[in-house]
């Protein structure tokens, strides 16, 4: 067994290294807390353009902002506005449901429930990952003109023209940012208000999340005396703030926060301070997304060893490389992010091997 104050020495030593030698990696935020062991590690590697990075610093927390959208709905759900089995044309004007859902031949727009988007288990195609037969990828478009603003509908839109359902509701899974902008529009019709306004009065004030907030819609309670981490799609480095195209990411994952702020937030789901145990236990209604993941309502369960619930997480990951997990069996939060899409998987390798299991070993 190891002390705490070597194990963290050797996890920021380590994290150093790895950014020093890896060209791919330009900075890291990471946060490693646990009540039970008496543990809080702000820690940050690598520089922001010239300057050496900061522990506090806000990063583009990616598809983590999925969960922010559930747990949302799941909020209105307990208000009684609202239930996980609506269908969602209950809320949607005309314009964004027509053509929404047509496979084989057959209209599915109205079999489609609110915990269908949530679950991915709509059939609604992928805007932002799927690759289009006559069109190039939408990830072309937003890079090749920066400057122009994505509304939500209008990436619905571009999904039901260039992209074909997988699967009529409920009959499969499929990962979707389509669905999540869906969702972004029901809160808005639910609330009567911006889907930012929302995230702010439900989540960010609430919770004192003071560095949080939506880019492109909204800004922080506190302004950061730190710029926020860039974002490197493989070699291309994107300033978040200045690509006015990453608006189109909305309710599926735009938020701007610290890892501190992620820690406000994920210890008050666990700790049942957002919504009720009984609408916790329906969110974590789990299906099988890929090997050793399975998703519920805007939560990702990992299996990061077979066979054994020690190092069994739930949260969310983000394609940035960004994480918000929880390790009940541990009782160890994981905040962070790689700020690197080619570490979309390789951050849970590295946190698994560099990190948990280290952190497991403290005595």
């Amino acid at each position: 067994m190891l002390s705490k104050e070597l194990v963290r020495q050797q996890i920021e030593e380590k994290l150093k290294r790895k950014v020093a030698s890896d060209p791919k990696l330009h900075q890291v935020h990471m946060l490693i807390h646990s009540d039970k062991l008496n543990i809080h590690w702000p820690m940050a590697a690598g520089k922001t353009d010239e300057a050496p990075v900061n522990p506090h610093q806000p990063f583009h927390t990616a598809s983590v902002g999925k969960t922010f959208t559930s747990v949302i709905v799941a909020k209105l759900v307990e208000r009684g506005l609202a239930k996980f089995e609506d269908p969602i044309a209950r809320y949607l004007p005309s314009t964004i449901l027509e053509g929404l859902h047509l496979f084989k031949g057959k209209d599915y727009t109205y079999d489609i429930q609110i915990k269908h988007l949530l679950n991915n288990t709509s059939g609604v195609p992928d805007y932002f990952e799927d690759k289009p037969k006559r069109h190039r990828a939408f990830m072309q478009d937003i890079l090749e003109d920066p400057s122009r603003f994505w509304t939500a509908e209008e990436t619905i839109q571009w999904s039901k023209q260039h992209l074909e359902p997988r699967f009529p509701p409920g009959k499969g899974i499929h990962y979707t940012d389509t669905g999540y902008n869906l969702l972004g529009l029901i809160i808005e019709s639910i609330t009567s208000k911006p889907y930012h306004e929302i995230l702010h009065d439900y989540i960010f004030r609430p919770l004192q999340m003071r560095h949080s907030y939506l880019s492109h819609y909204s800004e922080s309670a506190v302004q950061s005396e730190y710029p926020i981490a860039h974002v490197y799609l493989n070699h291309l480095k994107v300033n978040i703030d200045e690509y006015r195209s990453f608006s189109s990411f909305y309710a599926g994952g735009q938020a701007v926060c610290t890892t501190e702020d992620l820690l406000l937030f994920m210890k008050a789901l666990v700790e049942n301070r957002l919504v009720k145990p009984e609408i916790l236990n329906a969110m974590q209604n789990w299906n099988k997304m890929w090997p050793g993941m399975e998703y519920g309502y805007g939560l990702m369960r990992m299996r990061f060893i077979p066979f054994t619930q020690k190092y069994l997480a739930w949260g969310h990951l983000g394609a940035s490389g960004a994480f918000m997990l929880y390790f009940p069996n541990l009782d160890v939060y994981a905040m962070g992010s790689f700020n690197q899409t080619a570490y979309r998987s390789k951050s849970m390798n590295y946190l698994f091997f560099n990190v948990l299991r280290k952190v497991s070993k403290i005595d």
